[in-house]
């Protein structure tokens, strides 16, 4: 696909998608939410980690409002319901570890486009802000559902209501991503987190995403029987045995992905 507004690159088994309007500060439109969709699905079919980080010196800093006189005519269901939710989806539902490297702001719709993300790692120059309160609006792209399960409800409603910027430490300290990084070790520090995910067991991963984002629904007799079926499969798989082998041997595991 010849993509506009974004940047694909595979390599290693990772595939880094990279919002590339630096002079909008990443602001989402309608192209570059398709754009992203496409690309992240593409990704989860050709590599083993997917990427999701912006160019210049921020993160995504939400929808692209454009010509403020006109920003009241946005038909804002539609645009959540047919461009955001698909999005949204491919990110959420990608088969292999998808990645979050916040680089710098990530506000309104970006910061919730990142916690869709299985890990988030943020800069320490990076912040996230629930902006939508300071126009008149809610929360969307997801955030009334990953900001309650990744900070609690407290957290959530206070982000929501005051929206205040969090920078990465309060983050980090809140539970809402996975971790801060110096700034001048970020880019180093997320490439290896990426790399080790892509040489990991993949089959794996994919069945520690659906045990552990299924088990809000779920009682504990449900997630226990839902634990033995998933680890039952994985104990069919060639990682398994390699990683069996490699222990006893006392080398590092060299896994397929399968």
């Amino acid at each position: 696909m010849d993509y506009q507004t974004i940047t694909y690159d595979l390599s290693d088994d990772i595939a880094t998608i990279t919002l590339n309007r630096p002079e909008k500060m990443n602001a989402l439109t309608a192209q570059m939410r398709a754009e992203i969709g496409y690309a992240v699905r593409e990704g989860g079919k050709e590599a083993r980690v997917v990427v999701l980080t912006g160019a210049g010196r921020a993160f995504c800093t939400g929808q692209d409002l454009g010509d403020r006189a006109n920003a009241g005519n946005l038909d804002l269901e539609r645009t959540l319901r047919d461009e955001y939710a698909p999005m949204l989806r491919a990110i959420y539902d990608c088969p292999v570890p998808t990645i979050a490297a916040v680089n710098g702001p990530a506000a309104g719709a970006g910061a919730n486009l990142a916690l869709a993300a299985d890990v988030v790692i943020a800069a320490d120059g990076a912040y996230f802000l629930q902006a939508f309160t300071r126009i008149g609006l809610i929360p969307d792209a997801g955030g009334t559902y990953f900001l309650p399960r990744q900070m609690g409800l407290a957290k959530a409603m206070g982000a929501a209501l005051f929206a205040d910027k969090i920078s990465a430490r309060q983050a980090d300290e809140w539970g809402m991503i996975w971790e801060a990084v110096e700034d001048d070790v970020f880019e180093a520090h997320w490439k290896s987190r990426a790399a080790h995910l892509a040489k990991g067991p993949t089959a794996a991963y994919r069945a520690v995403k659906e045990a552990i984002r299924g088990s809000y629904d779920q009682t504990l007799e449900n997630q226990l029987a839902t634990e033995a079926k998933l680890q039952g499969a994985c104990g069919k798989t060639r990682d398994f045995k390699e990683g069996v082998l490699a222990f006893m041997e006392k080398r590092p595991a060299h896994y397929e992905g399968r």
